[in-house]
């Protein structure tokens, strides 16, 4: 569920950092819906906003899924249209008193989000990209996950882990046999995922359990204080 805050609530939190959910609309093969990215991405970001008391912001739905392109349901934005809608965000909020913005990524396609944050902090923190590599990393081993980020990068352990425990009602059945192992993909900017995967799965979902899931966000949850006070410094 997105953000049911009012006005009235914001205004007695006065938080100085706000929160915003990058997802995607992109094909999940037979077993996640094309929302996936956003709806995994807003899970973190609700939780994060309750555990730290952040201003949360309604998610991004739509953006860079060009990789996906020919899988029926995808839709994508460009760059440029994500750079733009982001630049707004932030000038939007600044009118607001907060300068400080946390960007959950749902999709790892979604590259251009670490120009945004680089070019954001030439001045000094203002835009928080999250979560990191190690980030991910250290909630996969407190998961215990059998899989790497790199062979499961796609509708696999991690993304339907999330899933299972935060939203079981989207996860349709067959997720259990719908491994695909691609772990080597060199030319992935140049065929898109098309050239490795016909089901648009690359990753081990049969792995995956709701428990999994619960560890999964409890890690994110504690690895994001450091990032956190490195943002208010």
């Amino acid at each position: 569920m997105i953000t049911a805050a009012t006005s009235t609530e914001e205004a007695q939190r006065d938080a100085r950092v706000a929160i915003l959910a990058v997802g995607s609309f992109e094909q999940h093969g037979g077993h996640l819906p094309l929302a996936t990215d956003t709806v995994v991405a807003e899970v973190i970001a609700a939780r994060l906003a309750e555990a730290y008391d952040l201003f949360r912001l309604p998610p991004i739905t739509m953006s860079c899924s060009h990789e996906h392109t020919g899988f029926a349901g995808t839709v994508s934005i460009r760059a440029s249209t994500l750079i733009a809608v982001i630049d707004d965000v932030r000038a939007s909020l600044a009118g607001l008193g907060i300068t400080r913005l946390v960007l959950v990524n749902g999709h790892g396609g979604n590259y251009v989000l670490s120009n945004i944050a680089q070019e954001a902090n030439v001045g000094g923190p203002s835009v928080a990209l999250f979560p990191g590599k190690h980030d991910v990393s250290a909630a996969r081993t407190a998961a215990r996950m059998e899989s790497s980020a790199e062979k499961d990068m796609h509708g696999g352990e991690w993304e339907t882990s999330i899933l299972l425990h935060a939203h079981p009602e989207l996860v349709r059945e067959g997720y259990a046999d719908a491994d695909h192992d691609a772990p080597v993909r060199p030319h992935l900017h140049l065929t898109g995922m098309a050239g490795y995967t016909k089901s648009g799965i690359i990753g081990y979902p049969s792995r995956a359990t709701a428990a999994k899931g619960a560890l999964v966000l409890d890690s994110l949850t504690e690895s994001f204080r450091e990032l956190l006070d490195a943002l208010n410094d």
